[in-house]
Order: structure tokens, then C-alpha cells, then sequence
């Protein structure tokens, strides 16, 4: 067997995207960034798309890059967000460009769609929050329009899958990215064509469903000797980045939540099949793919989004802080114990978030804050107990004790938020890694090489490949 394996990452975000290469020897691995790149909304004609042409562009520029670095990569995977997708003609063509999930053309589509297929019934197959721009929304609404790439599709592509189809030609539908889609049985882990059947769109235009770890194929020719780097394999790697995030969390055993904690945070549990009850659809709780057949029941809560929010407020006021400036001003504010509920649909997009906290919270009888400091506690401190709220939701629903809180992504940095939660939850709280998207997608193209035989193996590799601190709960 080779000693050194080397896979590359695409990790594409709704405003960026990144290349990270994982070198595989020594019984370890290591990650590093050796691409950036943009990626923005395009507007044509009052519709909103992405230019995944762009992306494609700047992948194809990555692959030249190493090739000219002389670096040999073994396989290659791409996660992205969920949802959105393209269309694909029947001799293999990209039809016009994907349109956008924050494109509003599917504003009250919901509400249309549940007089003939009711909200219940959709939420007892699916088992998917209703959200105005999940994928099956976006098929009705563009059925309607008469949108012209789908009336003339073959199939539709999800957005990792069209990319890894630019650059094999061949097509799949990856586990994790269609279980987001709001038209797949959850129970069969297919997609429930009759859905699609009654109100109105065409259901001809889905593919069979594929589990991450599957092959796509080799880079085109023409790709393979325009950049120099050869015929590399594609894998379809859990497509849907934050099943990828999850399938990195350095677990030892299933007895864990998971919090990958960012703009948005999203809490929950890797069970063995879906939970689908009246519970988890009054509770908005989500069922969504994981690696290995596994299913992500979790929930969505507001992030660091309300920080971020009021840092913008702030500046525009001439106040600037850095992230290390704005935890020691929480720690110099602990006695402030003003809440809010960062779910509020009040805080989904203010025009200033600052000034719309200090309402709430003086509408809920509050103490409102005196200075910036005490509106950081109160976001730090209000995160924390919501975190507090949704495990006990999770617990509920868990078929296990849940002894451990892991946290991922970026949020895994902030180590007095960490203690926060460790405090309000009364469990270990396990922070890190902070490239979990990235760590997940390499694993899996590990996992497609025969490096590793299961999620175990690979979270034990990551765990020995990466440092975590543990937070435990204090008597407060």
C-alpha cells in the first residue's frame, strides 16, 4: 500500500470557497488551505443564480496551481450548502444557471403547495422543516413560471453533484444533499416521486440515490491535461457541508450531540433512522442525511449571526472590536443576566441589530445593556441557555443518555462561549476541530480508498490528528 495518500477538498459557502489538501501518512493527517476564492449571488432579469461557472473556473485554477507545484492528489470531493440545483439537458448540458435559494421567487409557495399535499403528510415523509426554499418549493414555483432549463431537463443536479459533473461528465445524487430537499422518504432513503406528482412538477427529472463514498469518475481529459494534474478520480463525499462537518466530530462513541456552531448554529444527533413524530414536527426539528445511512436530527438556532449583526451597527458608529476584544468585554460584564431568545423572528433581519435587542429585552421586562460589553454577555449568555433548552428537546427524542456535547466549525474557537455552555448544560463540552467541512470531506474520500473502514475508525484518526479542549460544567 502507498505511504502517502493525498486528497483534495473543495468546500464551496454561499459567499466562498476553498481547496484544503489532506496529506495521509505516518498513521495520521494533516490539512492545509491551498485555494480562496469568491463566490456570489448573480442577478439576471430579477432572478437570482449562482455562477457556478465561476466556481468551476476557480477549481479548474486550483488543480493548475498544484499541478505546476508538481503536488499528485489521489481523489478529489466537494460539499457545498443544500437545496439548490441545476439543470442538465439530455446531452449532458448545463440548462442556464442554478437559481438561489435567497432568490424570494418562493415567497408564500409553501402555503400553495400544502392545499394539495398537507403540511403533515409532507413532514411524515420527508421529515424536513418546511422552509419557503427548499428544493421541492423551488420545483413548484419554477413549474409555474414555466422556467424554461426545467421544463427542458433531463434531470436535476444538486450543487456539489453539478459540479462534480463538470468535471467528469457523469451524474449522481448524493445521500446527504438530497435527504435536505423536502421530496425524499426518509424511511426509504429514496426520493418519493408521487410527491412531486400532485403538485404538478415533473418526476422524471430525479436521479437514483448514491451514499457518500461513491466514485463519480475521473476528470475529463481535457481537464486532466488543461491543468496537468492527471485523470484524479471524484468522489462524491458527503455532499451537504455540514453532514460533512459531522462526520468529523471526534466522537468515541454514539452517546454525543453535536454543535456546529457558526453564523448559524445547528444542534442534534446522529441516530440510526429518522424521528418523525408530531413532537418533532410542533418542535421544528430536522431530519437530514449523515455518512453511513446515518440520519442528522437537529435543529436551527440563530448564531453568532446576532453578533456579527451588531459589530455592523457598531462600526458604523465608529466602534471596532476584535472577536478577543469582544470576549474580554463579556468577561468584564458577568453580572449583566439580561436574555433574550435568539430564535425571535424579530432578529432574522433588523436594520439594526443592536438597537432591536435592547428592545426585546426591554419589552421582556430586562434590564437593557448599559455598554457594548454587556450586549456581548447578553448574546454570549443567551446562546448558552438556549443551547440549554434545545439538549433537552434533543433528550427527549435521544434513544441514548447524551453524555457529551461536541462542538465544530469556527464557533469552536471561542472558548468563553464553550464554558458557557459547559456551565449551562452540565456535560463536557468538546471543542474543535474548527476545519471540521473540510476534515469531514477528506475523510470520507479516505474512507473511498480504503484508508479507514467506518465514521468510528475515521473519528478516532481525527481525534489523534487533531487537538480539542475539553470544557467541563463549573458549580455556578
Amino acid at each position: 500500500m502507498k505511504q502517502t495518500y493525498r486528497f483534495l477538498a473543495f468546500d464551496c459557502g454561499a459567499t466562498s470557497g476553498r481547496g484544503v489538501l489532506a496529506v495521509f501518512e505516518d498513521g495520521g493527517f494533516r490539512i492545509e488551505e491551498v485555494c480562496r476564492f469568491p463566490n456570489q449571488l448573480l442577478e439576471l432579469g430579477g432572478k437570482f443564480h449562482w455562477n457556478v461557472y465561476s466556481i468551476y473556473e476557480n477549481i479548474l485554477k486550483c488543480l493548475s496551481d498544484l499541478a505546476a507545484k508538481g503536488t499528485a492528489i489521489d481523489s478529489i470531493g466537494i460539499d457545498t450548502w443544500g437545496v439548490d440545483f441545476g439543470c442538465i439537458a439530455s446531452d449532458g448540458s448545463l440548462l442556464g444557471l442554478p437559481r438561489a435559494y435567497r432568490d424570494p421567487y418562493t415567497a408564500g409557495v409553501p402555503e400553495e403547495v400544502f392545499k394539495v399535499l398537507p403540511r403533515e403528510e409532507l413532514y411524515d415523509v420527508t421529515g424536513i422543516q418546511i422552509m419557503d426554499f427548499n428544493t421541492i418549493f423551488q420545483l413548484y414555483a419554477q413549474t409555474r413560471e414555466g422556467f424554461a432549463p426545467l421544463e427542458h431537463a433531463r434531470h436535476i443536479l444538486f450543487m456539489p453533484d453539478l459540479l462534480s459533473c463538470l468535471l467528469t461528465g457523469n451524474s449522481v445524487c448524493e445521500y446527504t444533499d438530497a435527504s435536505t430537499s423536502g421530496m425524499m422518504d426518509q424511511a426509504k432513503r429514496a426520493f418519493a416521486p408521487e410527491l412531486l406528482e400532485r403538485i404538478g412538477v415533473r418526476k422524471d427529472i430525479l436521479l437514483p440515490i448514491v451514499q457518500p463514498g461513491t466514485v463519480v469518475g475521473t476528470l475529463r481529459r481535457s481537464i486532466a491535461e488543461a491543468t496537468g494534474i492527471g485523470e484524479v478520480p471524484v468522489v462524491a463525499v458527503a455532499g451537504h457541508d455540514t453532514a460533512s462537518a459531522i462526520a468529523a466530530v471526534p466522537a468515541v462513541d454514539e452517546k454525543f450531540a453535536y454543535l456546529s456552531s457558526g453564523t448559524w448554529s445547528l444542534m442534534g444527533i446522529e441516530v440510526p433512522q429518522p424521528i418523525i413524530n408530531a413532537d418533532s414536527a410542533r418542535l421544528n426539528f430536522t431530519n437530514e442525511g449523515g455518512i453511513e445511512g446515518t440520519t442528522r436530527f437537529l435543529k436551527n438556532i440563530t448564531g453568532m449571526w446576532l453578533l456579527e449583526q451588531c459589530r455592523k451597527a457598531w462600526k458604523v458608529a465608529g466602534r471596532t472590536y476584535t472577536y478577543a476584544g469582544l470576549v474580554d468585554m463579556a468577561r468584564a460584564s458577568e453580572s449583566y443576566t439580561g436574555r433574550i431568545d435568539p430564535d425571535d423572528p424579530r432578529f432574522a433581519n433588523p436594520a439594526d441589530m443592536d438597537s432591536e435587542i435592547r428592545r426585546a429585552l426591554a419589552d421582556s421586562g430586562h434590564a437593557v445593556p448599559q455598554n457594548d460589553g454587556e450586549m456581548v454577555r447578553c448574546i454570549y449568555y443567551s446562546l448558552a441557555c438556549r443551547y440549554k433548552e434545545v439538549l433537552g428537546m434533543l433528550q427527549g427524542f435521544a434513544p441514548f443518555r447524551i453524555g457529551k456535547l461536541h462542538i465544530i466549525g469556527g464557533g469552536s474557537a471561542n472558548e468563553y462561549l464553550n464554558q458557557l455552555t459547559a456551565d449551562a448544560l452540565g456535560i463536557p463540552v468538546v471543542a474543535g476541530p474548527t476545519e471540521a467541512t473540510a476534515i469531514g470531506n477528506v475523510m470520507v474520500q479516505a474512507k473511498a480508498a480504503g484508508l479507514v473502514h467506518d465514521r468510528w475508525e475515521m473519528r478516532r484518526l481525527i481525534s489523534s490528528s487533531f487537538a480539542v479542549k475539553t470544557f467541563y460544567p463549573r458549580n455556578k
